[in-house]
């Protein structure tokens, strides 16, 4: 069963998860380490745990959840894999990250795109791909359903709902992506979010204000 470990990073407080499980091969998702005591911290865990990185995976390619992109593929030879529809997204970062004052390495691009069904796996863990768009064109979150758990990007929060003013973004088909896919999850299954304290399905459905 995989285990989660969340790391804080970038000023947009943005989560980045390592995934692992018992044969020590683990996925890094959507990395936003921008310091170096943010990067430090992650290379820290996955060697004193003994981890292999075998996937970096993004939910979607906002500035927040790239930024460690290029250094996990510095230090694990490692492309990110996201849907092609985000790959627009990612190539604008070069040119808005200095109007934000953010330093950005530019990161890899794929050599292989997900697609919106199917999965990943990594060690005994397989990673559904579910396909939310609505905070950005070509949003996935991943689904370790053994583990009970969702790695849900910036789609479903604790109290709360992605943005949909952004590019790409519709407020209408967001919502309709939660309802549809995310809300017919198994309502103890565990949603880690892009930005936040994880929270669950059930709890989504019965307290979130955007659907109450």
């Amino acid at each position: 069963m995989a285990q989660v470990k969340v790391f804080e990073n970038n000023p947009f407080q943005e989560n980045t998860y390592i995934l692992y499980d018992e044969t020590g091969e683990c996925a890094i998702i959507d990395p936003g380490m921008y310091t170096a005591t943010e990067q430090n911290a992650v290379i820290n865990f996955i060697r004193t745990n003994n981890l292999k990185p075998v996937l970096l995976l993004n939910t979607h390619c906002h500035i927040d959840h790239v930024l460690g992109n290029k250094l996990v593929f510095d230090m694990y030879g490692l492309k990110p894999q996201f849907n092609k529809g985000e790959l627009e997204v990612l190539e604008a970062v070069v040119a808005y990250a200095p109007s934000m004052d953010i330093r950005y390495e530019a990161s890899p691009l794929p050599d292989v795109f997900l697609p919106e069904t199917g999965s990943v796996t990594f060690g005994n863990t397989t990673l559904k791909l579910i396909f939310a768009p609505g905070h950005s064109p070509a949003h996935l979150c991943f689904y370790d359903e053994a583990g009970g758990l969702l790695i849900g990007g910036d789609v479903l929060f604790s109290g709360s709902i992605g943005r949909a003013d952004l590019p790409g973004g519709d407020y209408f088909t967001l919502i309709k992506n939660i309802e549809e896919k995310l809300f017919t999850l198994p309502g103890g299954c565990v949603v880690y979010p892009g930005h936040g304290p994880e929270t669950t399905i059930a709890f989504e459905k019965r307290h979130n204000p955007f659907f109450n």
